[in-house]
């Protein structure tokens, strides 16, 4: 965990920049609250604002964010107001708690904007239940929160917007399907019922922190598409929450709400929490965990007995998690893996075929954008493998030819990246046996992805030339063709195993 949290590539730094400006983004909304007078609740739930703002607003264009970002009170500000008339009626106050789950998985179909306004909804309810907020300090949290975006946007969109500079980031649509077939849909339902489970759980093992199981339940669904997903991320908040609690324990709590100290342990866990996000769930989640205990130090209510309190609601709430993926509605691992699998495929021969047109001489070819839009694709299938190459799966055979479907795609990503610079060069020159070798990659994905039929094996191998290598273009073509033959046996070694069945 360690490598790949501190050795994983970071190209341009972003993950680092992100990182730096969340920490000035976020310090800055928790200031500018507390100038203005607000008390440490309300300055608490600023910060937690700009934080979320920060972290699930990821439309592709700046100006997408902006408008996301002015979206959030619209949202947010509705839901604080129920959770805080209904705070005493514990009925009604579940129902709705329910309601706001099942809606934010729900709104995951809109892409982004839908992904962030749902966290920030169902956040925003639980930092209510974290603060225990009565009606009449709703204008107070209101500014505070208002106040909180704008200094966070004023950092994000005004003095540090690196995204300006950079091309719009190419963000996969999931799956299609319409009704009990579309994801989104199925998630909605399951994160429901799981959520009922941890709710009910929960309160039996605290009337006061009952909201911690849900929010595990919640925080398990985030991001994923399957139930090895979901199983795989469950066991991973599990595992970071342990070793959160660990540091809280030796950090967190000997400090007793120390202002100066926690102040700066909160800035190093923000950025940690921003930092390791893309590459480890679990390291994120000890940040996250270990953020929490310092906020209740601030509340001066930290103590050992609080901890582990957090610990067994977290277990109850990735409980939930895993009996309403395996019982409810569930999404298979295959079902997920092959669709993503076969769009990086079809991705990789548009790049294909664009860089092959510009190194003809057309004008209007371009490669770019297939190749920018690659990386997203791959990334959705190396998260839809996770529950394969996991350490403790026990399907080793299975392990072993997800790997080798990782690799090759890699593969196929490299050699298509360098075809497009290759194409890009115009001094490069065109060479008639490009075409026949673009042909021989559309076959290859072509039979990659075309289903197959029982008894059909045969039809489904891809076989690939040798000529000399002499032009970069034809080098990258040749090398993308074998990685494509390649491919051939771990996706269709035999019709009745598929590459995950999970």
């Amino acid at each position: 965990m360690l490598k790949r949290v501190f050795v994983a590539p970071d190209p341009g730094r972003l993950r680092l920049r992100s990182a730096v400006r969340s920490v000035l983004g976020i310090g800055l909304a928790v200031t500018v609250c507390g100038a203005a007078g607000h008390s440490l609740v309300a300055a608490v739930i600023g910060g937690l604002a700009a934080l979320l703002a920060l972290f699930t607003v990821t439309d592709a264009t700046v100006r997408g964010q902006l408008v996301t970002t002015a979206l959030l009170p619209a949202v947010g500000f509705p839901v604080l107001a129920a959770a805080a008339v209904l705070h005493d009626h514990p009925v009604t106050r579940d129902t709705v708690f329910l309601a706001v789950v099942g809606a934010g998985v729900y709104a995951r179909r809109w892409g982004p904007r839908g992904h962030a306004l749902g966290v920030f909804a169902f956040m925003t309810f639980f930092a209510a239940q974290f603060l225990h907020t009565e009606p009449g300090r709703l204008p107070e949290l209101y500014a505070a929160v208002t106040l909180a975006l704008l200094a966070s946007s004023t950092v994000r969109f005004g003095l540090w917007c690196y995204e300006r500079r950079l091309p719009p980031a190419a963000v996969p649509a999931p799956p299609g399907g319409r009704g009990l077939a579309r994801t989104t849909t199925r998630q909605a339902i399951q994160a429901t019922a799981g959520a009922t489970f941890a709710l009910v759980a929960g309160q039996l093992l605290s009337d006061q922190r009952w909201y911690w199981a849900v929010g595990a339940t919640w925080w398990i669904f985030v991001n994923t598409t399957s139930r090895g997903e979901t199983l795989v991320r469950g066991f991973r908040r599990a595992l970071g929450t342990v070793l959160g609690i660990a540091l809280g324990l030796v950090v967190a709590v000997p400090l007793h709400g120390a202002v100066v100290p926690t102040v700066a342990l909160l800035a190093v866990s923000v950025f940690g929490i921003f930092y390791t996000a893309a590459v480890s769930y679990t390291w994120m989640m000890l940040a996250v965990t270990l953020l929490a205990g310092l906020l209740y130090g601030l509340l001066g209510v930290l103590d050992p007995a609080l901890l582990a309190l957090r610990l067994a609601e977290t277990g109850v709430g990735a409980l939930g998690a895993t009996l309403a993926v395996l019982c409810v509605l569930p999404v298979t691992t295959h079902a997920t893996t092959d669709a993503w699998i076969q769009r990086a495929l079809r991705c990789v021969h548009l790049c294909t075929a664009e860089a092959a047109a510009r190194l003809a001489g057309s004008e209007t070819a371009d490669p770019a954008p297939h190749v920018a839009a690659l990386e997203p694709l791959l990334s959705r299938v190396r998260l839809s493998l996770a529950p394969l190459v996991h350490p403790l799966s026990p399907l080793r055979a299975r392990k072993a030819r997800a790997r080798r479907v990782l690799a090759l795609l890699d593969d196929c990503a490299r050699e298509v990246r360098g075809l497009a610079a290759v194409a890009a060069d115009p001094e490069a020159s065109h060479d008639a046996r490009l075409t026949a070798a673009c042909r021989r990659v559309e076959a290859a994905v072509e039979a990659l992805t075309t289903p197959q039929l029982p008894g059909d094996a045969a039809a489904a191998t891809v076989s690939v030339a040798h000529p000399p290598e002499a032009e970069p273009a034809l080098m990258h073509l040749h090398g993308l063709e074998r990685a494509l033959a390649e491919l051939s046996a771990p996706l269709r070694s035999s019709p009745r195993s598929p590459l995950v069945d999970a």
